[in-house]
């Protein structure tokens, strides 16, 4: 899972994208929350683990018609790109503490706010990052943010093989 500030920056760039598309803030910030505030992320993820999400399974049982949904799909989508379309090679040992570095530029970067909920979840440290650059990352979450859910939804309902496609990461 992309971190909890590279989620809420996402959301924040989305919403001066697509600036009539949220009514409702506090239920599209709990959507962007909800899929990584639970035990079991596979379930939240519609695959066997984060890094794996299947985007058509989300239409299954939910659709675009709430903020809180909204909030939830592009947490998926940014899940989907980030581990299918940015990252190259992923390792555990290195990758909180990566968010941990980026956090706090991230923040002041997109004007995130940590919501209460999560506040105890987000770290900050500093030092050299091992996977995650801070611009290529900003690039990341501006072209993520860039995208249209309700294409999205359309390409990923059309059997888009862009929107599908699950591929394997090196692990380090």
């Amino acid at each position: 899972m992309a971190g909890y500030v590279i989620h809420l920056a996402v959301g924040e760039e989305y919403l001066r994208n697509f600036p009539n598309e949220i009514i409702n803030y506090k239920e599209f910030i709990d959507g962007i929350i909800y899929p990584d505030s639970v035990t079991d992320k596979s379930l939240t993820h519609y695959g066997p683990k984060s890094s794996q999400v299947h985007l058509d399974q989300f239409f299954k049982d939910k659709d675009l018609d709430t903020d809180f949904n909204k909030g939830y799909f592009i947490h998926l989508v940014t899940d989907y790109l980030f581990y299918n379309k940015f990252l190259t090679i992923f390792s555990k040992k290195y990758m909180h503490n990566d968010y941990d570095i980026l956090n706090k530029s991230l923040e002041d970067r997109f004007k995130v706010k940590i919501p209460d909920k999560i506040k105890n979840s987000v770290f900050y440290n500093s030092g050299e990052t091992k996977i995650l650059n801070l611009d290529d990352t900003i690039n990341f979450i501006k072209e993520t943010a860039s995208y249209d859910i309700n294409f999205i939804k359309t390409e990923v309902l059309k059997g888009n093989k862009d929107w599908l496609t699950i591929r394997p990461l090196i692990k380090i």
